[in-house]
């Protein structure tokens, strides 16, 4: 019979950030908890059923007032997790069912076993089902702006499933609050020079996801907070 933390995954936490997601969230923490004991699910000031149905799934609940942006969500996420003494290895997973969990424990597994710090999962270098030709055209700006302004080379620079180790986790200090985290993540990676790679994952959009999805403008407030953010912590 397996045994030890590395076996149970028990030195994994896998960070969930929950805005208004109330229709899936417990199917999604249901499916993770069966291979990760682990999950601290952020109910970032939802106004639906998200933080009942987060309790239900049996993830350990944190709750923000009032919404405060996938940042902010993920930053306490992650200081929550770091609280364990025993946490090492740290997830970043999405709500809304467009992850796999297969793919979590793929990377977890690779990270185990390699010298680097940061796994960031590209469904480019995977597969995606059903993104619209305008969402790929953004992600492939989105890659082309990241390594100007971060010199971080990647093939999918938005992708919101990524595995650290925990002496990443303790220096990422996500500032930016809203859907820029992403963008401030690789800048921490740069200044940091840390060591990383990309796995291939599988990215599905459901009609829910789609509906819930950002608007292509966005892609351009994201872009202009991360410059503000760069040059305000560059003073």
């Amino acid at each position: 019979m397996e045994s030890g933390p590395t076996r149970r995954n028990d030195d994994v936490w896998v960070i969930v950030p929950c805005y208004n997601e109330g229709p899936v969230v417990r199917g999604v923490l249901e499916r993770v908890r069966e291979h990760f004991p682990h999950v601290v699910a952020v109910d970032d000031g939802s106004r639906d059923n998200s933080a009942s149905e987060i309790a239900a799934a049996g993830a350990r609940l944190v709750q923000h007032p009032v919404n405060m942006g996938a940042g902010a969500a993920y930053q306490t996420g992650i200081e929550f997790a770091l609280r364990d003494p025993e946490a090492q290895i740290f997830v970043t997973f999405d709500a809304d069912g467009q992850h796999r969990v297969e793919d979590v424990m793929a990377m977890v597994d690779h990270l185990r076993k390699s010298d680097v710090d940061v796994l960031i999962g590209s469904r480019f270098l995977g597969t995606v089902d059903g993104m619209s030709m305008s969402r790929r055209a953004l992600l492939r700006a989105a890659v082309v702006f990241e390594r100007m302004t971060t010199g971080i080379a990647l093939t999918d620079a938005h992708q919101g499933l990524r595995v650290f180790r925990r002496s990443f986790a303790r220096v990422l200090d996500l500032k930016a609050h809203d859907m820029s985290w992403a963008s401030e993540f690789l800048t921490r990676m740069s200044e940091h020079q840390t060591s990383y790679e990309e796995y291939p994952v599988h990215v599905l959009y459901t009609d829910y996801s789609r509906a819930k999805g950002q608007r292509s403008i966005n892609s351009v407030n994201i872009g202009v907070d991360v410059l503000i953010n760069k040059l305000l912590r560059g003073r």
